[in-house]
């Protein structure tokens, strides 16, 4: 079923699929007994993304205007309204694309229940189409897609303000529709009978061989006859477009020889087109995949180049570089090179100008992955093989992919508990792939450092902290959570400058108010710094503070003393004696402490420059900054003590 008719042209960039673009048009157009949520659905490849692209031109009202709108069917065009809301998932976590959406519609609500409540107070629907959800989340293993269907577009389509579309692979599709009233949702599934278009297949065959369409000129390209033929061949036996697309690809790329009149090397599925390529070049097809392999299991953009041979020997067990020397007319047609630029400010030009690798479709992944004996022993000997590239051991100098993706790797061989204990990996890595990885784990086969690290991962993401920042935020994590040695590895081993030094923290909760002072010494002894902590009565180890303690009640606020510099609590101290610093003595600081209501700025008298600039994943309660330069501060979570280096503007947990 084509759904369509002689008397109009078809979409340009589609060619066809007139009865799903009518069933688009209709829930666009709010036409009466349209459904207010589409599901877009199909096998990996089906042409759904494509579809969805086309149908997006026609919501477009710039894109709109290079379509012939008065020779298509009618009935295929929706109304020309305001554009909707489209987040693409791509390498995006669930919450990610919620906060897409809320900010298109200029949300205020700050916790997600808050944007659904405000989608639902709207005086007038509004329109969400999303995009590439099988593709979403920053590592594969973590199955964002799955939360990203329960987590956010489930939701939205419960929520009747909003008219929602969402392209989602079949398996999740039931489970979107799934509990809306009757009506309410309908599940386009593009290789159902209803909704297929097998002439697409061969129009999209005959556009692609056309030299008009940037096609190579040869024989079978630029005789009409024989590359109608040829088309119409190659969509006949193709069951998706993806399949079509490979099957042009593999012609084109590698044409000696091929006789365009052979149907035999035109292939039937994905796996197919693998098969016959390799075995029209002369090459067993497990070659190919063994090739292809690293890619399958490749995170986020794809593998740099210069991996490529050495994943490819690991997964393979033997060296592969000759068959990758020669290997791009083989490899080619499966293959899309991406040329980044540099951008990345910790990876000191290592990132500057390369070339990724990545498979043309997640489909051609999902064949190949399916072909490995064990997908876990691929992952974990890609892994063994990414630890090996780290320069000496030092993530600092690792190439950009393997810091900010070796957790992926791990996390589905299974690994990635015992990778997570070197404080070099925390602070290097993009804290995004490797929060999604961490996250993925079950809390309890997490150490201690990786918890440290977990419940530090929102500061680090929120802020886009460079490497020195991230080494600053874990640093002080790591002695609030009583694991000083990774804190010292952090300081002594990294070689960063950190913009500070936290000498000690004290998990108690309740600290209302925190000073400074000095204790003097007794018989010529050296005064003592001190940190003074405002507690809640009742508090171990505190003593009631002012009349209270004077009457030896215990109602009114206690307080703890701890050294200001040196960790430990002083039971025995006098508050009478201790002496606070004058405004005097404050005023001549070198540095000065300024407060807002989720950050803490200390800065330098002399030029007023901003030397350090705190936040924290808890409020900040209290803060205190003595003479020399050194930051009491009291959170929900406790009180600590930092010197602040007087250089640089930074940002401090």
């Amino acid at each position: 079923m084509t759904g369509t008719t002689e008397d109009y042209a078809p979409h340009p960039h589609i060619g066809g699929r007139t009865a799903a673009l009518r069933a688009l048009a209709a829930w666009r157009a709010a036409a009466p007994g349209a459904p207010r949520v589409v599901v877009l659905t199909g096998d990996a490849g089906s042409g759904r993304s494509r579809l969805l692209t086309g149908f997006l031109m026609l919501c477009e009202p710039e894109y709109r205007k290079r379509l012939p709108l008065d020779a298509m069917d009618p009935s295929t065009v929706p109304p020309e309204l305001p554009p909707p809301a489209v987040p693409s998932a791509e390498g995006l976590t669930a919450a990610q694309v919620l906060w897409l959406i809320a900010d298109h519609f200029g949300l205020r609500a700050t916790g997600v229940e808050g944007v659904y409540a405000e989608l639902a107070a709207l005086e007038e629907s509004v329109t969400v189409v999303v995009p590439d959800v099988d593709r979403a989340g920053p590592v594969r293993a973590a199955d964002e897609p799955a939360r990203l269907v329960r987590e956010v577009l489930a939701p939205l389509a419960a929520t009747e303000t909003v008219r929602l579309m969402a392209e989602v692979p079949r398996p999740l599709a039931a489970e979107l529709a799934e509990g809306l009233p009757p009506g309410t949702a309908q599940i386009i599934d593009l290789d159902a009978p209803e909704w297929a278009d097998p002439d697409v297949l061969v129009r999209f065959a005959q556009a692609a061989l056309n030299p008009e369409f940037g096609a190579p000129e040869l024989p079978f390209t630029v005789d009409p006859a024989v590359r109608l033929a040829l088309g119409a061949a190659i969509g006949r036996r193709a069951g998706s477009p993806l399949v079509v697309q490979l099957a042009v690809n593999c012609v084109l790329m590698a044409p000696e020889g091929f006789d365009p009149a052979d149907e035999r090397f035109l292939p039937t599925s994905v796996g197919a087109a693998l098969d016959l390529h390799a075995r029209r070049l002369g090459t067993d097809s497990q070659t190919l995949r063994m090739l292809l392999a690293p890619l399958a299991l490749a995170e986020a953009e794809g593998i740099p180049v210069q991996l490529w041979a050495r994943l490819a020997s690991a997964v393979a067990g033997h060296d592969m570089s000759p068959a990758i020397a020669g290997g791009m007319l083989l490899a080619g047609p499966f293959v899309q090179p991406e040329e980044v630029p540099g951008s990345d400010a910790d990876s000191d030009g290592a990132d500057e100008g390369r070339t990724l690798l990545r498979l043309l479709h997640p489909a051609l992944a999902e064949e190949i992955r399916a072909g490995l004996p064990n997908v876990a022993a691929a992952q974990t000997q890609i892994a063994m093989s990414l630890l090996e590239a780290v320069p000496e051991q030092d993530w600092g100098k690792a190439d950009p992919y393997v810091r900010d993706h070796i957790a992926g790797h791990t996390l589905e061989a299974g690994l990635l508990p015992q990778l997570l204990t070197d404080p070099g990996l925390f602070v290097h890595a993009d804290p995004v792939p490797l929060r999604a990885a961490v996250e993925a784990v079950p809390l309890e086969q997490l150490g201690a450092p990786a918890r440290t690290y977990l419940r530090t991962a929102p500061l680090l993401t929120r802020t886009q902290a460079p490497a020195e920042l991230r080494a600053a935020f874990l640093e002080t994590a790591f002695v609030e959570d009583g694991l000083p040695e990774y804190a010292e590895a952090i300081r002594e081993r990294l070689g960063l400058e950190l913009p500070w030094q936290t000498l000690w923290s004290l998990p108690v909760a309740g600290v209302s108010a925190v000073t400074v002072g000095t204790l003097p010494g007794t018989e010529g002894a050296a005064a003592t710094p001190v940190a003074v902590l405002v507690v809640p009565p009742g508090t171990p180890g505190a003593r009631p503070v002012g009349a209270a303690g004077a009457e030896g009640g215990e109602s009114g606020p206690a307080a703890l003393v701890h050294g200001l510099v040196q960790p430990g609590l002083l039971d025995d101290a006098d508050l009478g004696r201790i002496v606070r610093p004058s405004e005097e003595e404050r005023a001549a600081a070198p540095l000065g402490l300024s407060r807002g209501g989720d950050y803490l700025r200390v800065w330098n008298r002399a030029d007023q420059e901003v030397v350090a600039a705190l936040i924290s994943d808890t409020p900040f309660t209290a803060a205190d900054l003595s003479p020399d330069g050194i930051l009491l501060v009291a959170t929900e979570r406790g009180a600590k003590a930092l010197r602040i280096r007087a250089a640089g503007a930074e940002i401090a947990s």
